[in-house]
């Protein structure tokens, strides 16, 4: 690319030249009075005309983000920067999901002497992600300026950056009931005794008690030794089934309305925080995606990929039947299954009547937006069969979840944190109640 003459100087040399020759011709010196400091203008600005071609590296701070996080697009002119250039001038194409400071997304830097003998302009550009998902910062445009603005090159610049923005993960907190703790290690109260922390009891000593474990205090009173009991900690496997089939409501980023899947990402995302926290083994399933689901797994690794693959969760993959979900997501029957759903397709819900009938504990949470039919962008026609439509259809998904209500199935609406405080505490009583086996 070469400078080109800005308008303004074109301008400038057209009026310099007609003012002059009007001068001459009509011999009129006050034409020649305006005339000639435009052509001395123009003069000026053509011999400071720059030669080189100033080089623009972009970079980001960080291009891993929270919902509501804020980082820094850099753009520097690296090199010795011509002298004769006067500005640097970048701008970032406006996106939906970016808030950018300042909000035009663009920015003009002043090359002054000393930068350019140190080698370099900096123009900052504040960045911040509003929803969760992965994008792309498009390639900026980069103009440089000589003196006057007389000429003009667009600077070349490095493609798009990629900005991964992660779930917002609320203060989710829950009770530590578990309907049926199983494993080795963990922070929930088993039914069974064992190496634990919570007391259980006083009994009489047996052969293979460990020592440390003898209440001298009642054993001095009982002339017999007596150990404490406790009960053994135990995890449990938690597996959030989460239902991208569709996307009902208006998605307007982290400052405003949430569709169902922004709910449903951002629930599944407090939820495996809030367990992998407390020791316990968290998988994720996503209807939309059977690949890509997350086996289960323990530690802040695992939470760091179950927030990857909810990067990518989108309600235009591929969704499966009911026969597809079940061969390919065997869960275990004792599990606590956690399905984040509108509840509006039957082959969810009819998944989730399979999943109680092999053992699992299930608790339904509840995406779906209260005001759905208030921001339906509908045609005129529609706008008078809607409502009813809708109140029939909510009729319907009402019948649908008393059934599973029936089959010990409870629905939540999620409320961040303390939504299952409630539906844990009845799923634990109810686990450890007796059974009748065949």
């Amino acid at each position: 690319m070469k400078w080109q003459p800005t308008h303004a100087h074109v301008r400038v040399v057209v009026v310099a030249a007609v003012l002059l020759v009007i001068a001459v011709v009509a011999r009129r010196p006050d034409a020649a009075v305006l005339g000639l400091p435009l052509a001395f203008l123009a003069v000026w600005g053509r011999f400071l005309r720059p030669r080189a071609e100033p080089e623009v590296q972009t970079e980001l701070d960080a291009d891993v983000l929270f919902e509501g996080q804020a980082t820094t697009y850099r753009l520097r002119a690296s090199g010795t920067v011509d002298p004769d250039i006067d500005l640097i001038v970048a701008a970032l194409p406006r996106s939906k999901w970016f808030d950018y400071s300042p909000r035009q997304a663009a920015i003009a830097e002043p090359v002054r002497p000393s930068e350019g003998e140190d080698g370099g302009v900096s123009l900052e550009v504040g960045v911040r992600a509003k929803r969760w998902g992965l994008r792309a910062l498009e390639k900026p445009t980069v103009v440089a300026t000589s003196v006057l603005g007389a000429y003009r090159v667009p600077v070349r610049s490095a493609g798009a950056s990629t900005v991964t923005t992660l779930p917002l993960r609320e203060g989710f907190e829950a009770v530590d009931a578990m309907p049926r703790p199983a494993g080795l290690v963990g922070l929930h109260r088993s039914r069974r005794p064992g190496e634990g922390t919570e007391l259980a009891g006083v009994r009489p000593f047996r052969t293979g008690d460990r020592l440390r474990r003898i209440n001298w205090s009642v054993s001095a009173r009982t002339r017999e030794l007596h150990v404490t009991s406790t009960w053994s900690d135990r995890d449990t496997e938690v597996v959030i089934l989460l239902d991208t089939g569709g996307e009902v409501g208006v998605s307007e980023g982290i400052d405003g309305r949430s569709s169902s899947l922004d709910t449903g990402v951002r629930a599944a995302a407090s939820i495996a925080e809030h367990y992998l926290r407390h020791g316990d083994r968290v998988r994720l399933v996503d209807t939309g995606n059977l690949v890509r689901g997350v086996r289960s797994g323990s530690g802040r690794g695992h939470l760091r990929r179950i927030l990857d693959v909810l990067v990518h969760a989108d309600r235009r993959g591929r969704q499966p039947d009911q026969d597809q979900l079940a061969q390919r997501n065997r869960i275990r029957s004792d599990s606590l299954v956690l399905v984040l759903s509108p509840l509006l397709r039957q082959v969810v819900l009819g998944y989730v009547v399979t999943l109680v009938h092999s053992g699992c504990t299930v608790i339904a949470v509840d995406t779906l937006p209260p005001d759905v039919a208030s921001v339906m962008d509908l045609s005129e026609h529609d706008q008078r069969s809607w409502p009813l439509a809708w109140r029939l259809r909510l009729l319907e998904r009402r019948r649908e979840l008393d059934r599973l209500g029936d089959l010990g199935v409870p629905t939540v609406p999620w409320r961040g944190s303390g939504t299952l405080d409630e539906v844990l505490r009845d799923a634990a009583r109810l686990a450890s109640a007796p059974r009748m086996r065949s």
